[in-house]
């Protein structure tokens, strides 16, 4: 399958309360059905998904950078919550009530958190990160990154100092080794390759202190996020061969959403949410509230 990777149609950042801006950019018809997307781990704005789709679906897919990362000012200490509260802000400037919303990879808690908070009227959670800390994947983990939830649950702070370390070419680095065959036959594209590595340095131009470490800290430790709260539909995307997001491929985090479902997708990995966009968007849209 070969992949359109395309530039945004439309940027910007939205200044918040306390002057604090946040980075966006959109994709699709303007006057489309607005589809909010936290992106994966250490990923700018700028890479999108569903190019070939979104025109023919009539939607406006818009990206955020999260706090730290990209054209998005810093916010130590911010909490998943906060993050959510920052959705809300830029929805009531805008106009879009309660849009639809997709979590990929590292971007899926906070997204779980926005639909937690209400902010949003149903979520696609593709490829998501799972809350691994949880002790029920103690023995699931291999040894180095069972250290690393660990250090998250009992010290915040010292995990973010070990996240701090982290730079755009160790993140392509890392994907680029541990993803099955199936994810680098699109990573590889060299359309997507040069959007992703965009991507990664927009995502570090502050730092990794300033927004990637936190990410990581908050998403590794204990997310404290009422996913049993959650009023909205909301369903899970996983390959059958992913192979990093969740060690049962997201069959428990779907079990504590209430009526949530859960797709897998046969020979398919982490890539989901670029190789089904079609799936995952037109799926998201059955449940977008009708006239």
């Amino acid at each position: 399958m070969i992949l359109r990777v395309n530039d945004p149609v439309r940027i910007g950042t939205e200044e918040l309360a306390g002057g604090r801006l946040l980075g966006w950019a959109e994709w699709g018809p303007q006057d489309g059905a607005p589809v909010l997307l936290s992106p994966g781990a250490a990923t700018s704005r700028h890479l999108g998904f569903g190019d070939e789709v979104v025109d023919g679906l009539g939607v406006r897919l818009i990206s955020f950078d999260r706090p730290g990362l990209g054209a998005s000012s810093p916010l130590p200490g911010r909490t998943f919550g906060d993050f959510a509260e920052d959705i809300r802000a830029f929805c009531a400037r805008r106009g879009l009530d309660r849009p639809l919303m997709v979590g990929n990879s590292q971007g899926a808690p906070f997204a779980l958190a926005c639909a937690a908070a209400g902010v949003v009227g149903a979520l696609a959670v593709v490829s998501g990160a799972d809350e691994v800390a949880e002790p029920r994947f103690a023995d699931a983990l291999p040894d180095d990154l069972r250290g690393l939830v660990d250090l998250a649950v009992s010290d915040p702070a010292a995990a973010e100092k070990v996240f701090a370390g982290f730079s755009a070419q160790a993140m392509w680095d890392m994907v680029m080794s541990h993803s099955p065959a199936c994810d680098l036959a699109v990573y590889r594209q060299p359309d997507f390759a040069a959007a992703y590595r965009r991507a990664l340095d927009e995502a570090f131009v502050q730092g990794a202190a300033a927004g990637y470490a936190r990410d990581t800290a908050l998403a590794m430790g204990r997310w404290g996020i009422a996913l049993s709260d959650i009023a909205v539909p909301v369903d899970l995307w996983y390959g059958e061969k992913d192979t990093s997001h969740s060690p049962d491929l997201g069959a428990g985090l779907t079990a504590r959403i209430p009526g949530a479902v859960r797709h897998l997708v046969p020979d398919a990995g982490g890539s989901v949410l670029w190789t089904h966009a079609g799936q995952v968007l037109s799926t998201l849209l059955a449940h977008a509230p009708t006239a």
